[in-house]
C-alpha cells in the first residue's frame, strides 16, 4: 500500500490550500482515511477522519474551516483547508486503515508541509 500526499506549501493567513492523498494497493472503498498533522516536539494530532461507511468528523481546532472528502473512484482523499491560520502550520500526514484478517492495518504517507505565515 502506498500513500502520496501533495498540495502543501507556504501561504498567508486567511488563504486556502487543498491537500491530496493518492493511494494505491488497497481496497480504498473499504478503508478508513484520516488526516493528521504534526509540529516539531509535539505528538501527531488527528485533524479529520473519513471512515469507509460513516460521516466525516473533525477536530475542534479545524471544524468549520477544513473539509475532508474522498473519491472512491480514484482512491484519493482530500483535505480542503480554508481560513488558514499560523497555528495550522505543520506537516500533514495521510493515514489509511484497512481491515485485514481480523485486524486493522495502518499505512502512512510521507507528509506534506504547510506553512502559514505573513
Amino acid at each position: 500500500v502506498e500513500l502520496v500526499e501533495s498540495g502543501g506549501g507556504l501561504v498567508q493567513p486567511g488563504d486556502s490550500l487543498r491537500l491530496s492523498c493518492a493511494t494505491s494497493g488497497s481496497i480504498f472503498s473499504m478503508a478508513d482515511m484520516a488526516w493528521y498533522r504534526q509540529v516539531p516536539g509535539k505528538q501527531r494530532e488527528l485533524v479529520a477522519r473519513a471512515p469507509s461507511d460513516a460521516r466525516v468528523t473533525y477536530s475542534e481546532s479545524v471544524k468549520g474551516r477544513f473539509t475532508m472528502s474522498r473519491d472512491n473512484a480514484h482512491d484519493t482523499a482530500y483535505l480542503q483547508m480554508d481560513s488558514l491560520q499560523p497555528e495550522d502550520t505543520a506537516v500533514y500526514y495521510c493515514q489509511l486503515v484497512e481491515p485485514w484478517g481480523g485486524e486493522n492495518l495502518e499505512w502512512w504517507g510521507q507528509g506534506t508541509r504547510v506553512t502559514v505565515s505573513l
